[in-house]
């Protein structure tokens, strides 16, 4: 079900860009305790994991994943954000570093991408033997929300309860060309310099041989960073084919379980015309389109002094009623 969202931008930040980078700054000094665990993965590789608490292996509290956007990890803005309105709840969350976030690189050459499921398969699964009385939502940012519509699109017997894709990128090809026009080239510099650091890194570590320090330098966009490193490292022909390959937006009528999409039409990072879905739509699916919020941004409220985060609210009270808890801490 496709609908418009009664989200309203704050009257001070009606602005994408200004919704996309106050986030951000006006979160620079909160924090979120968390208890970090490394999980070895079994090709060799591994994962950091930040826990709000370790769950009991009887405990019944509900259990929330986050999977974070590209270059994130738990201090991203929105993740502090979510991660504090779950402990809010009462429920524990656990966010899954990508390999190479939490600020060590992985032990192999290829790291992630924006249709890579390898590891919250594995993540899944061992929440599912270790905690098997707690009940599971997932929520997926930007390009971890892409992901996260490949994984419930290819497992749909997935232990998940419910999930809430926030901002993704799913149609790849067209973002790729949104963030490289006008004032979006702002994102795509920091993104792609923090690409650049992390790629030279693992050349400096003898991570990549087949890829030169030279070639890594002369990138100028994201799309030439997806041909030169992302396709080639993972499998892919070109960029074209990996865009194709793995955009999320061509299995959304594969996902079965209830899951909340959340789009902002003036999001800087994505095309909106292409991110709105094509196909008709499952009837557990709700497909939040807000007219305002730019990217992973949805900041409300009349005051400057006390601004709201309209997504900590949304997204727990949506979760609440697939994991049986209707209070309202």
């Amino acid at each position: 079900m496709l609908y418009h969202s009664q989200f309203k931008a704050a009257w001070w930040l009606s602005n994408p860009h200004l919704q996309t980078m106050a986030a951000k700054w006006l979160r620079r000094n909160e924090h979120v305790v968390t208890l970090e665990q490394t999980l070895e993965l079994p090709d060799g590789d591994f994962i950091d994991l930040a826990w709000t608490e370790l769950p009991d292996t009887d405990s019944t509290r509900p259990i929330v994943v986050l999977l974070h956007g590209l270059e994130g990890s738990v201090d991203s803005h929105y993740a502090i954000g979510m991660l504090n309105a779950i402990k809010k709840r009462g429920w524990i969350g656990v966010l899954m570093h990508f390999r190479g976030c939490s600020g060590r690189p992985n032990r192999q050459g290829r790291s992630y991408h924006s249709g890579d499921t390898r590891d919250i398969e594995y993540l899944t699964r061992l929440l599912g033997q270790r905690y098997p009385r707690c009940p599971l939502s997932i929520i997926g940012f930007s390009l971890g929300g892409n992901v996260l519509t490949r994984y419930l699109a290819k497992h749909s017997n997935n232990p998940f309860r419910a999930a809430v894709v926030i901002c993704a990128p799913l149609h790849l090809a067209s973002c790729s060309h949104r963030i490289n026009q006008g004032m979006s080239k702002i994102y795509q510099k920091y993104l792609l310099d923090q690409l650049k650091k992390s790629t030279q890194e693992k050349i400096s570590l003898n991570l990549l041989s087949e890829i030169s320090r030279q070639q890594v330098a002369s990138i100028k966009n994201m799309r030439e960073f997806d041909q030169v490193i992302t396709a080639p490292l993972n499998g892919f022909h070109s960029a074209d084919d990996y865009y194709e390959q793995v955009s999320g937006g061509y299995v959304l009528p594969k996902i079965k379980q209830p899951c909340l999409l959340i789009h902002a039409a003036d999001d800087p990072f994505l095309s909106h015309q292409h991110v709105l879905p094509s196909q008709e739509l499952p009837h557990t699916m709700q497909f939040e389109v807000c007219r305002q919020g730019g990217h992973v941004g949805f900041i409300t409220g009349n005051n400057p002094l006390q601004p709201q985060y309209w997504l900590e609210q949304r997204v727990p009270a949506y979760l609440a009623g697939h994991l049986n808890d209707h209070s309202d801490r």
